[in-house]
Protein backbone atom coordinates (compact mmCIF):
# COMPACT_ATOMS: atom_id res chain seq x y z
CA UNK A 1 0.00 0.00 0.00
CA UNK A 2 3.03 2.51 1.08
CA UNK A 3 6.19 2.28 -0.42
CA UNK A 4 8.85 4.95 0.70
CA UNK A 5 12.73 5.00 -0.85
CA UNK A 6 15.18 7.62 -0.09
CA UNK A 7 12.68 10.03 1.07
CA UNK A 8 14.30 13.25 2.52
CA UNK A 9 12.86 16.12 3.33
CA UNK A 10 14.69 19.57 4.16
CA UNK A 11 13.63 22.88 5.26
CA UNK A 12 15.93 25.27 4.22
CA UNK A 13 19.18 23.81 6.62
CA UNK A 14 17.15 21.89 8.41
CA UNK A 15 17.01 18.29 7.66
CA UNK A 16 13.37 17.08 8.91
CA UNK A 17 13.76 13.31 6.87
CA UNK A 18 17.12 11.55 6.09
CA UNK A 19 16.68 9.06 4.07
CA UNK A 20 13.72 7.24 4.86
CA UNK A 21 12.43 3.96 3.15
CA UNK A 22 9.94 1.56 4.74
CA UNK A 23 7.23 -0.14 3.55
CA UNK A 24 3.13 -0.67 4.58
CA UNK A 25 1.39 -3.90 3.29
CA UNK A 26 -2.25 -3.47 2.44
CA UNK A 27 -4.45 -4.47 5.44
CA UNK A 28 -2.09 -3.09 7.93
CA UNK A 29 -2.49 -1.40 11.01
CA UNK A 30 0.87 0.34 11.62
CA UNK A 31 2.02 2.44 14.33
CA UNK A 32 4.35 5.34 13.54
CA UNK A 33 6.35 6.35 16.10
CA UNK A 34 9.58 9.00 17.47
CA UNK A 35 9.96 12.11 20.10
CA UNK A 36 9.27 15.50 19.27
CA UNK A 37 10.63 16.43 16.01
CA UNK A 38 11.47 13.60 14.84
CA UNK A 39 9.81 13.77 11.66
CA UNK A 40 6.71 11.65 11.73
CA UNK A 41 4.56 14.59 11.10
CA UNK A 42 6.41 15.69 7.79
CA UNK A 43 6.55 12.03 6.57
CA UNK A 44 2.66 11.83 6.66
CA UNK A 45 2.30 15.02 4.86
CA UNK A 46 4.39 13.86 2.23
CA UNK A 47 2.18 10.53 2.20
CA UNK A 48 -1.11 12.63 1.84
CA UNK A 49 0.45 15.33 -0.44
CA UNK A 50 0.34 17.99 1.44
CA UNK A 51 4.31 18.94 0.26
CA UNK A 52 6.37 17.50 -1.28
CA UNK A 53 9.68 15.40 -1.14
CA UNK A 54 13.21 17.18 -1.44
CA UNK A 55 14.25 13.94 -2.52
CA UNK A 56 13.64 10.15 -2.88
CA UNK A 57 9.73 8.75 -4.02
CA UNK A 58 6.90 7.55 -2.59
CA UNK A 59 4.04 6.04 -3.57
CA UNK A 60 -0.12 4.87 -2.47
CA UNK A 61 -1.49 1.91 -4.02
CA UNK A 62 0.63 2.11 -6.61
CA UNK A 63 0.10 6.02 -7.50
CA UNK A 64 3.59 7.92 -7.43
CA UNK A 65 2.86 10.70 -4.42
CA UNK A 66 4.32 13.75 -6.91
CA UNK A 67 3.13 13.17 -10.20
CA UNK A 68 -0.02 11.61 -9.80
CA UNK A 69 -1.36 13.74 -6.79
CA UNK A 70 -4.97 13.26 -7.47
CA UNK A 71 -5.06 9.55 -7.85
CA UNK A 72 -3.11 9.63 -4.37
CA UNK A 73 -5.63 11.92 -2.45
CA UNK A 74 -8.67 9.97 -3.61
CA UNK A 75 -7.56 6.92 -1.97
CA UNK A 76 -6.57 8.43 1.41
CA UNK A 77 -7.84 9.51 4.25
CA UNK A 78 -5.94 12.09 6.65
CA UNK A 79 -6.37 12.84 10.14
CA UNK A 80 -4.06 15.62 10.96
CA UNK A 81 -2.85 16.54 14.70
CA UNK A 82 -4.42 19.60 14.91
CA UNK A 83 -8.05 19.02 13.18
CA UNK A 84 -9.38 22.71 11.86
CA UNK A 85 -13.03 23.24 11.65
CA UNK A 86 -15.65 25.53 10.13
CA UNK A 87 -17.17 26.87 13.73
CA UNK A 88 -20.50 27.77 11.97
CA UNK A 89 -21.14 24.39 10.12
CA UNK A 90 -23.31 21.86 11.83
CA UNK A 91 -21.71 18.33 11.92
CA UNK A 92 -24.09 16.56 9.72
CA UNK A 93 -23.40 19.58 7.45
CA UNK A 94 -20.22 19.23 7.52
CA UNK A 95 -19.76 15.62 6.87
CA UNK A 96 -22.12 16.16 3.74
CA UNK A 97 -20.01 19.50 2.69
CA UNK A 98 -16.69 17.28 2.83
CA UNK A 99 -18.16 14.13 1.27
CA UNK A 100 -19.29 16.14 -1.83
CA UNK A 101 -16.07 17.47 -2.25
CA UNK A 102 -14.60 13.95 -2.13
CA UNK A 103 -16.59 13.08 -4.88
CA UNK A 104 -19.61 11.67 -3.12
CA UNK A 105 -23.21 12.26 -4.20
CA UNK A 106 -27.10 11.86 -4.08
CA UNK A 107 -28.01 8.21 -2.24
CA UNK A 108 -24.07 7.35 -1.99
CA UNK A 109 -23.10 10.96 0.29
CA UNK A 110 -26.34 9.83 2.68
CA UNK A 111 -25.30 6.20 3.63
CA UNK A 112 -21.73 7.16 4.03
CA UNK A 113 -22.80 10.05 6.20
CA UNK A 114 -25.11 7.92 7.48
CA UNK A 115 -22.29 5.24 8.37
CA UNK A 116 -19.43 7.64 9.85
CA UNK A 117 -22.05 9.30 12.11
CA UNK A 118 -22.41 5.87 13.64
CA UNK A 119 -19.36 4.69 13.88
CA UNK A 120 -17.68 7.57 15.33
CA UNK A 121 -20.68 8.47 18.02
CA UNK A 122 -21.71 11.26 16.39
CA UNK A 123 -25.17 10.87 15.68
CA UNK A 124 -26.24 13.23 19.27
CA UNK A 125 -24.23 15.59 17.56
CA UNK A 126 -25.13 15.70 13.99
CA UNK A 127 -27.27 18.98 14.81
CA UNK A 128 -24.56 20.76 17.12
CA UNK A 129 -22.79 23.80 15.80
CA UNK A 130 -19.06 22.67 15.56
CA UNK A 131 -18.08 25.81 16.90
CA UNK A 132 -19.58 24.26 20.33
CA UNK A 133 -18.45 20.97 20.39
CA UNK A 134 -15.77 20.23 22.94
CA UNK A 135 -11.64 18.99 21.97
CA UNK A 136 -12.60 15.42 21.67
CA UNK A 137 -16.07 15.40 19.81
CA UNK A 138 -13.72 17.54 16.92
CA UNK A 139 -11.52 14.97 17.00
CA UNK A 140 -14.53 12.74 16.23
CA UNK A 141 -15.70 14.71 13.45
CA UNK A 142 -11.91 14.77 12.02
CA UNK A 143 -11.97 10.64 11.85
CA UNK A 144 -15.98 11.05 10.31
CA UNK A 145 -14.25 13.29 7.79
CA UNK A 146 -11.03 10.81 6.76
CA UNK A 147 -13.56 7.87 6.21
CA UNK A 148 -16.72 9.68 4.47
CA UNK A 149 -15.19 8.45 1.20
CA UNK A 150 -13.95 4.87 1.88
CA UNK A 151 -10.24 5.25 1.77
CA UNK A 152 -7.97 2.59 1.25
CA UNK A 153 -5.38 4.28 3.44
CA UNK A 154 -6.35 6.15 7.01
CA UNK A 155 -3.49 8.27 8.01
CA UNK A 156 -4.19 9.48 11.45
CA UNK A 157 -2.02 11.71 13.21
CA UNK A 158 -2.95 11.37 17.27
CA UNK A 159 -6.46 10.41 16.40
CA UNK A 160 -6.89 10.37 20.64
CA UNK A 161 -5.72 13.56 21.10
CA UNK A 162 -8.48 15.28 23.75
CA UNK A 163 -10.53 12.69 24.48
CA UNK A 164 -11.62 10.74 27.40
CA UNK A 165 -10.64 7.00 28.68
CA UNK A 166 -14.17 5.98 27.53
CA UNK A 167 -13.40 7.62 24.17
CA UNK A 168 -10.37 6.71 23.84
CA UNK A 169 -11.18 2.75 24.10
CA UNK A 170 -14.00 3.25 21.76
CA UNK A 171 -11.85 4.95 18.99
CA UNK A 172 -9.21 2.18 19.82
CA UNK A 173 -12.13 -0.74 18.79
CA UNK A 174 -13.06 1.08 15.30
CA UNK A 175 -9.59 1.69 14.03
CA UNK A 176 -8.88 -2.02 15.38
CA UNK A 177 -12.14 -2.91 12.99
CA UNK A 178 -10.66 -1.03 9.70
CA UNK A 179 -7.98 -3.57 8.98
CA UNK A 180 -10.36 -5.44 7.04
CA UNK A 181 -11.03 -2.65 4.57
CA UNK A 182 -8.75 0.24 5.06
CA UNK A 183 -4.53 -0.17 5.93
CA UNK A 184 -3.88 2.47 8.83
CA UNK A 185 -0.82 4.48 9.54
CA UNK A 186 -1.35 5.54 13.42
CA UNK A 187 0.69 8.21 14.74
CA UNK A 188 0.54 8.86 18.52
CA UNK A 189 2.56 8.84 21.97
CA UNK A 190 -0.30 6.79 23.60
CA UNK A 191 1.93 4.24 23.29
CA UNK A 192 -0.01 1.41 25.96
CA UNK A 193 -2.99 2.31 22.62
CA UNK A 194 -0.38 2.01 19.94
CA UNK A 195 0.64 -1.44 21.46
CA UNK A 196 -2.92 -2.38 21.96
CA UNK A 197 -3.82 -1.40 18.37
CA UNK A 198 -0.77 -1.99 15.93
CA UNK A 199 0.39 -5.14 13.94
CA UNK A 200 3.69 -3.96 13.25
CA UNK A 201 5.75 -0.68 14.78
CA UNK A 202 8.21 1.91 12.70
CA UNK A 203 9.92 4.02 15.46
CA UNK A 204 11.70 7.26 13.92
CA UNK A 205 14.42 9.18 15.54
CA UNK A 206 16.26 12.50 13.92
CA UNK A 207 14.42 11.66 10.46
CA UNK A 208 15.53 7.78 10.33
CA UNK A 209 13.68 4.69 10.78
CA UNK A 210 15.70 3.24 13.94
CA UNK A 211 13.51 0.04 14.29
CA UNK A 212 10.65 -2.07 12.84
CA UNK A 213 8.76 -5.16 14.03
CA UNK A 214 5.77 -5.90 15.66
CA UNK A 215 5.59 -4.68 19.41
CA UNK A 216 6.19 -8.26 20.82
CA UNK A 217 9.65 -9.00 18.60
CA UNK A 218 10.82 -5.73 19.64
CA UNK A 219 10.28 -5.97 23.22
CA UNK A 220 12.01 -9.21 23.12
CA UNK A 221 14.98 -7.88 21.40
CA UNK A 222 15.19 -5.18 23.59
CA UNK A 223 15.18 -7.19 26.40
CA UNK A 224 17.33 -9.95 26.12
CA UNK A 225 16.71 -12.30 28.25
CA UNK A 226 13.54 -12.91 30.32
CA UNK A 227 12.80 -11.06 33.88
CA UNK A 228 11.02 -13.55 36.31
CA UNK A 229 9.26 -12.18 39.24
CA UNK A 230 8.68 -14.27 42.53
CA UNK A 231 7.44 -12.85 45.70
CA UNK A 232 8.50 -15.25 48.41
CA UNK A 233 8.57 -15.29 52.35
CA UNK A 234 11.93 -16.33 53.68
CA UNK A 235 15.02 -14.81 54.55
CA UNK A 236 15.50 -12.13 52.18
CA UNK A 237 19.17 -12.24 51.90
CA UNK A 238 19.48 -15.94 51.73
CA UNK A 239 16.78 -16.03 49.17
CA UNK A 240 18.34 -13.59 47.02
CA UNK A 241 21.76 -15.25 47.15
CA UNK A 242 20.44 -18.64 46.27
CA UNK A 243 18.42 -17.44 43.23
CA UNK A 244 21.69 -15.89 41.92
CA UNK A 245 23.11 -19.00 42.29
CA UNK A 246 20.38 -21.00 39.43
CA UNK A 247 21.56 -21.72 36.13
CA UNK A 248 21.20 -18.73 33.57
CA UNK A 249 20.46 -16.31 36.21
CA UNK A 250 22.66 -13.07 35.21
CA UNK A 251 21.66 -10.73 38.30
CA UNK A 252 18.74 -10.24 41.07
CA UNK A 253 17.15 -7.61 42.68
CA UNK A 254 14.66 -7.53 45.57
CA UNK A 255 12.69 -5.09 47.51
CA UNK A 256 10.51 -5.78 50.36
CA UNK A 257 6.83 -5.00 50.55
CA UNK A 258 5.64 -6.17 53.72
CA UNK A 259 6.79 -6.11 57.52
CA UNK A 260 4.23 -9.47 58.25
CA UNK A 261 5.51 -12.72 56.92
CA UNK A 262 9.37 -11.61 55.34
CA UNK A 263 7.82 -10.62 51.75
CA UNK A 264 9.99 -9.86 49.27
CA UNK A 265 9.30 -9.42 45.23
CA UNK A 266 12.54 -10.28 43.66
CA UNK A 267 12.94 -9.86 39.92
CA UNK A 268 16.05 -12.20 38.22
CA UNK A 269 17.29 -11.24 34.68
CA UNK A 270 18.03 -13.97 32.74
CA UNK A 271 20.46 -14.91 30.16
CA UNK A 272 18.67 -14.93 26.84
CA UNK A 273 16.67 -18.16 26.24
CA UNK A 274 16.69 -19.33 30.05
CA UNK A 275 13.33 -20.40 31.78
CA UNK A 276 14.13 -20.67 35.39
CA UNK A 277 10.75 -20.98 36.91
CA UNK A 278 10.86 -24.75 37.17
CA UNK A 279 13.95 -24.57 39.45
CA UNK A 280 13.24 -21.23 40.75
CA UNK A 281 10.05 -23.13 41.79
CA UNK A 282 12.14 -26.17 43.51
CA UNK A 283 14.38 -24.17 45.10
CA UNK A 284 11.75 -22.72 47.37
CA UNK A 285 10.27 -25.97 48.14
CA UNK A 286 13.55 -27.25 49.63
CA UNK A 287 14.11 -24.82 51.45
CA UNK A 288 10.16 -24.47 52.80
CA UNK A 289 9.73 -20.97 52.13
CA UNK A 290 6.52 -19.58 50.64
CA UNK A 291 5.71 -18.43 47.28
CA UNK A 292 2.85 -16.58 46.18
CA UNK A 293 3.77 -15.23 42.72
CA UNK A 294 6.07 -16.63 39.41
CA UNK A 295 5.74 -15.07 36.45
CA UNK A 296 7.47 -13.68 33.56
CA UNK A 297 7.53 -9.65 32.76
CA UNK A 298 8.41 -8.47 29.76
CA UNK A 299 9.00 -4.73 28.84
CA UNK A 300 6.58 -3.09 27.05
CA UNK A 301 6.61 -0.90 23.68
CA UNK A 302 6.99 2.18 26.53
CA UNK A 303 10.36 0.36 27.25
CA UNK A 304 11.33 0.12 23.46
CA UNK A 305 10.69 3.03 22.81
CA UNK A 306 12.50 4.97 25.61
CA UNK A 307 15.74 2.97 25.01
CA UNK A 308 16.04 2.77 21.77
CA UNK A 309 15.44 7.06 21.49
CA UNK A 310 17.84 7.15 24.65
CA UNK A 311 20.40 5.40 23.21
CA UNK A 312 20.86 7.75 20.09
CA UNK A 313 20.08 10.60 22.22
CA UNK A 314 24.23 12.13 22.09
CA UNK A 315 24.26 10.62 18.00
Amino acid sequence: MIQASHLTKRFGRTLAVDDLSFEVQRGEIVGFLGPNGAGKTTTMRMLSCYFPATSGAVSVAGFDVLTQSLDVRRRIGYLPENFPVYPDMRVEEYLKYRGRLKGLTGRRLFVRVEDVLDRCGLKEARRTVMGTLSRGYRQRVGLADSLVHEPELLILDEPTLGLDPRQIRQIRDLIRSLSDRHTVLLSSHILPEVEAVCQRVLIIDKGRIVASDTPDKLAEHMSGGRRIVAEISGPCEAIGLALEGLTGVTSVTWKTGEAAGNWGRFQCECEKGADIRGALFDLVARNRWTMRELSVERKNLEDVFVAITESRAGD
